[in-house]
């Protein structure tokens, strides 16, 4: 099966040491205007060899392509994120386009659905999602899913649209909301939030996606895992996000780093 990114060209050959690939954040963020370069430093040296950044809405995507092509580890994604829905538009959809046919842009996203905060009007978030998504098959390129409060809309227009490659972001559903996005094709890709205390439901799932399905990330700035909770999160801590994961299937930190890095 089909990585959900070009994993070709982000993927370690069989002579070198795994490691980890960060596969959502947003250095392009104004968080890391400070000390971005210094942010990459401390990745490379946490063993997080790629990252890929995802756009949220037109500046971010621009600033994300920008990054992709200075920086020779980070990618890119292109979307409009639910909360923005409400903005896209024909020109900003061009936009989209033409990004997407430059070689280090992997995906379009992140976009989905979020009715826990409603920063769009929902009937609008279905139909851009549903536009974003035909967009994802017009020009072959892998989708980022955010799915917050969304669960049975996500799944439904996801299944409507004929999209079967990508990965459901920060993943926050239960067993059966994984069980059905696997069906379709689709990754689980975990953040920081799989560390925390109450976190026994995701506990639960992350403990039981098969190999090939699991996918790790940070979602920097956002979601730091302990024990840096509160706190800027940033690609070099997705190693705490790893350590748990391998506590909770019974395997050792290197089985982590080779299966959400290397293609199946």
């Amino acid at each position: 099966m089909e990585r959900w990114s070009k994993k070709k060209e982000v993927q370690s050959s069989n002579s070198e040491p795994a490691s980890f690939v960060d596969t959502h954040c947003h250095l392009d963020m104004s968080q890391f205007d400070r000390d971005r370069d210094e942010v990459l430093r401390r990745a490379t040296e946490s063993g997080v060899k790629y990252i890929i950044n995802v756009g949220s809405d037109i500046d971010g995507c621009r600033t994300s392509v920008g990054l992709s092509r200075i920086y020779e580890d980070i990618y890119a994604t292109v979307g409009i994120h639910p909360h923005d829905a409400d903005s896209y538009s024909d020109d900003i959809e061009g936009e989209l386009k033409g990004w997407a046919g430059e070689d280090k842009v992997v995906a379009v996203g992140e976009i989905g659905l979020d009715y826990h905060y409603d920063n769009s009007p929902r009937d609008v978030q279905r139909r851009v999602f549903a536009r974003q998504l035909q967009l994802s098959l017009e020009i072959n390129l892998p989708v980022v899913i955010h799915s917050r409060d969304a669960e049975e809309d996500t799944l439904g227009i996801l299944g409507e649209s004929g999209v079967t490659r990508g990965v459901m972001h920060c993943f926050s559903g239960d067993r059966e909301m994984a069980e059905q996005a696997m069906a379709k094709g689709f990754f689980i890709s975990v953040a920081g939030p799989v560390t925390f205390r109450n976190a026994g439901k995701l506990q639960e799932v992350v403990s039981q996606i098969p190999d090939e399905y699991l996918l790790i990330e940070t979602d920097a700035p956002y979601l730091s895992p302990e024990p840096y909770r509160g706190k800027r999160n940033e690609p070099s801590f997705i190693i705490e996000t790893a350590r748990k994961i391998a506590q909770l299937r019974g395997v050792s930190l290197d089985d982590i780093k080779r299966i959400t890095t290397l293609t199946p």
